[in-house]
């Protein structure tokens, strides 16, 4: 998996196997390691398959996030930034347009393929965190815009991202920040308001779910080793077509999507009339919804 490589569009030597976690040993009895395992093996079969929707859909909120976490991280001309769960490519194409030199990797082929596609030229690897296939101190920088909540072991990742930066550098990561993220959270009180129960194979939350507040995401960063952390929260509103949004978060997400797309068209349909009408206080005057939109960048010197 370590020398897996795209460049150009060519994605070759792929050796990620379904549900294969690398590097990741489990001690028998160890339940949170075995959690991390069955998380991460999710995460892989969930999101595959789901990159061009990802990038017609979820990436036109995610996007909100990004310069303000190169920002952060303090992007800019001649820096080596890696871009960690780059998805489709829209945090390496920001960077490159602040001038920076740019290694994009992701734990999705296809992610890393449509980013190759898009960005000609620039470094993509095929990697799962908590193992990144570069050396100690390689980077200025590293970001991760949404990545640290698709991981199973927080704290094992982020000093993972921590070893390959720099003394000196910098390291920001974002995640959603609830209650205030509505966008999102609107499907799963439809969920709830049907009384849809969760499949058995799908995680009830994320492991990084406990570290999205302020303080936990901060103490996150502190504890791998990250100095002068600081977390700013960012707050904005999503303007969607509602029918667009649902199609969106049911064709481009991965959990979200198998609680509800799994279901019988019956019950499909009763989920998204419940989701229309939560929506009803978002509603404008030409049909649109407006959604309040939340999320919290973290970021520290390494």
């Amino acid at each position: 998996m370590t020398d897996q490589k795209a460049v150009n569009g060519d994605v070759t030597d792929q050796k990620a196997v379904d549900g294969d976690v690398t590097a990741q040993k489990v001690v028998e009895g160890d339940v949170a390691g075995q959690q991390a395992v069955e998380f991460d093996a999710f995460e892989r079969a969930g999101w595959r398959g789901r990159s061009e929707a990802y990038g017609r859909g979820v990436a036109q909120i995610t996007g909100q996030i990004v310069g303000p976490l190169l920002d952060a991280a303090q992007v800019g001309a001649g820096i080596r930034v890696l871009d960690i769960g780059c998805g489709p490519g829209g945090v390496s194409a920001a960077a490159l347009a602040r001038g920076a030199v740019v290694t994009a990797a992701d734990a999705e082929p296809e992610m890393v393929a449509a980013t190759a596609r898009r960005l000609p030229g620039i470094w993509v690897e095929h990697a799962i965190l908590p193992v990144l296939p570069f050396e100690d101190g390689e980077f200025d920088t590293a970001v991760g815009n949404l990545v640290i909540n698709h991981v199973g072991d927080p704290p094992a990742a982020v000093r993972e991202i921590r070893r390959v930066v720099r003394t000196g550098g910098r390291v920001a990561l974002s995640c959603w920040f609830y209650p205030a993220m509505r966008a999102t959270v609107v499907f799963d009180e439809a969920v709830a308001l049907v009384g849809l129960p969760r499949p058995a194979d799908v995680p009830q939350t994320a492991p990084f779910q406990v570290y999205a507040q302020p303080e936990p995401f901060a103490e996150l960063l502190a504890s791998a080793g990250l100095t002068q952390v600081r977390v700013e929260l960012l707050e904005w509103r999503h303007r969607v077509d509602p029918d667009a949004w649902w199609t969106a978060i049911l064709t481009g997400t991965a959990r979200t999507a198998a609680v509800i797309a799994r279901q019988n068209p019956a019950t499909i349909e009763r989920v998204k009339e419940a989701y229309h009408e939560i929506l009803i206080p978002y509603l404008t005057g030409d049909g649109h919804a407006d959604l309040p939109a939340a999320a919290l960048i973290a970021s520290g010197t390494a």
